[in-house]
């Protein structure tokens, strides 16, 4: 199993600091809840060795504000465990270099995971390509929802002839869209899936009509090896994998060999039972190591860094209050270095907090995570309604752009 990357935790309040206390068993808490929210940077680290621990500890006072230590580090577990890094900018950057200089194997190994941490986060990556294309993401963009199905929870039987999904399309271009996603297995909870065969009779004639048409990158919504493959050869750029490569062995070695890009989600499990399990002892932690795992697929298959973006996976797998708690962390997806895809157009989470109960009556809600997204560094959203979202994604992006 990978491990969970280091990564800057996005911590605003009390009741965020002491959660994060309580997954550590730290205390006493009172002593360090002040440096959680001092204002500076706070780095999760995990799988800690004894022996780092206490170098680590030397730099209290120079290098560090403080380190919060897990209970398993205070109780001298030999197997070491997390603890948090308290610092500003500056000083975390000393600590690299002297943990680089000074310091054994392990040192070093957390000086570059740290340096990196720190990069990533000061410098998002700008573009991500396809097969064929590459998508420029020095602003925002905008990845249009096409659903050749006939139950999906918003749009299902609308665009199942092929007229109307072309249709559909060129009304999407024609309001500013950069990236059109066409699926054609309902992924929304509870659904039950589709056989291959009926998935590339829905999918692959509308992706090649639609990739002669219209001149935006297509994505093919599947989890689906074989559906993906046809697909890409009908004329798709990329690979949206709702399973994160977990569903379809074959899926990462089809992106490499056609060299699609890939978009990585993840979540719990198949439609049919992921709300279930909706219980984390650590969100955010889970959801970076289960996309940094899938990352790690991707590369043995032979896919390339630069093709691959992540998909927190909001409404997948959690409930209303874990999809708030994404999106006030979301910068913390930056520990993987790979740009972030954020889709939570018109989903049910914004109906119970608004009291909408009908998808389309969604939009506005819609709208603020798109701009609360691009606040936090996401640079593609998938969407329902093009233009309203990719003014939204513009406005936010020339009020707070996130360098």
């Amino acid at each position: 199993m990978t491990s969970s990357p280091p990564r800057l935790l996005q911590i605003a309040s009390e009741p965020q600091a002491l959660a994060e206390l309580r997954r550590l068993g730290a205390g006493p808490w009172e002593s360090y809840l002040p440096h959680l929210l001092a204002g500076g940077d706070l780095i999760k680290v995990h799988d800690v060795s004894q022996a780092l621990f206490r170098c680590l500890q030397a730099s209290v006072g120079t290098s560090l504000k403080q380190i919060v230590p897990s209970a398993s580090l205070l109780g001298g577990n030999a197997a070491g465990g997390d603890l948090l890094l308290c610092g500003d900018r500056p000083g975390l950057r000393a600590l690299c270099q002297a943990l680089q200089k000074n310091g054994g194997v392990p040192e070093a190994r957390l000086a570059q995971s740290l340096s990196l941490l720190l990069d990533r986060s000061e410098r998002p990556a700008t573009s991500l390509r396809g097969r064929t294309c590459t998508l420029d993401l020095s602003r925002p963009r905008i990845m249009g929802i096409l659903n050749i199905t006939p139950d999906s929870f918003s749009d299902g039987g609308c665009y199942l002839d092929p007229d109307c999904a072309l249709k559909q399309a060129r009304n999407m271009v024609e309001q500013g869209v950069d990236l059109i996603d066409i699926g054609g297995e309902s992924t929304r909870p509870g659904s039950t899936g589709v056989d291959e065969e009926e998935e590339v009779r829905r999918v692959v004639p509308i992706v090649e009509r639609i990739a002669a048409q219209c001149a935006v990158p297509i994505s093919v919504d599947t989890t689906k090896s074989r559906v993906a493959h046809e697909a890409i050869l009908a004329g798709a750029e990329f690979i949206n994998d709702v399973s994160g490569l977990r569903f379809d062995s074959e899926m990462a070695r089809v992106a490499a060999q056609t060299g699609a890009g890939l978009f990585l989600m993840h979540t719990r499990g198949r439609s049919d039972i992921m709300q279930k399990r909706t219980d984390y002892a650590d969100l955010l932690g889970d959801v970076c190591r289960y996309l940094a795992e899938g990352i790690e697929l991707a590369y043995a298959a032979g896919v390339e860094e630069d093709r691959i973006a992540v998909d927190p996976g909001v409404g997948f797998g959690k409930d209303a209050a874990g999809n708030l708690e994404i999106l006030r962390r979301l910068a913390e997806l930056h520990c993987l270095g790979r740009p972030i895809l954020l889709g939570t157009s018109r989903k049910a989470f914004l109906g119970k907090i608004l009291d909408r109960p009908q998808p389309c009556e969604r939009l506005f809600g819609t709208v603020a995570t798109t701009a609360l997204g691009v606040a936090q560094g996401a640079r593609i959203f998938r969407v329902h309604d093009v233009a309203p979202n990719r003014d939204a994604a513009l406005t936010a992006w020339a009020i707070h752009p996130y360098v």
